[in-house]
């Protein structure tokens, strides 16, 4: 299953950091930042705005998703997201949104939603309300990956971000998930 998890990421992030444009700025997640050099070829390769994605998103799931309040302490360029379906896992559509810093390749943040959930091997933390959360890593990401509203969220950081506390920063990003 790490391998799985390993390949399907270097798979995003490489697609990812191919289609990057320029800009500058902090975005947070409910942000309406775009650049158009980026807008025009992400939107080329099936990336979206944030906004749109989620909404889309919401309908096929007749659900709602929830995004942080809280940011990892690092700066952003871009933001955007993807709609797919995980054939390996078996899952039906997935919502992944990303942030990233085209300068700083390391600043990386991003955020699965799943309907179908899957299970993960690693080591368990509480969250705020009850909630289990599942705490692993592979050799791009750390991760946390807990359920909330009947959707189950992956958040992960890039595992060269010097962030201070990895997993509490993750914990902390996921108690804000109202």
């Amino acid at each position: 299953m790490g391998q799985l998890i390993k390949c399907l990421t270097v798979c995003f992030l490489s697609v990812s950091l191919l289609f990057l444009g320029t800009g500058a700025g902090k975005v947070m997640a409910n942000s309406q930042h775009t650049v158009p050099y980026y807008e025009d070829h992400s939107k080329r390769v099936g990336y979206k705005n944030v906004n749109e994605a989620v909404m889309e998103f919401e309908m096929d799931c007749k659900c709602g998703v929830k995004l942080p309040s809280l940011m990892p302490d690092i700066t952003f360029t871009h933001e955007f997201a993807s709609l797919y379906k995980d054939k390996i896992h078996g899952s039906n559509k997935i919502l992944q949104v990303r942030f990233v810093n085209r300068k700083i390749k390391s600043n990386n943040f991003k955020i699965e939603v799943r309907k179908d959930k899957v299970d993960f091997e690693g080591t368990e933390y509480m969250l705020q309300g009850g909630t289990k959360g599942i705490y692993f890593k592979d050799n791009l990401y750390d991760y946390l990956a807990f359920e909330k509203n009947y959707l189950q969220y992956i958040v992960g950081l890039d595992r060269n971000v010097d962030n201070g506390n990895t997993v509490q920063v993750l914990i902390d990003i996921a108690n804000t998930f109202n």
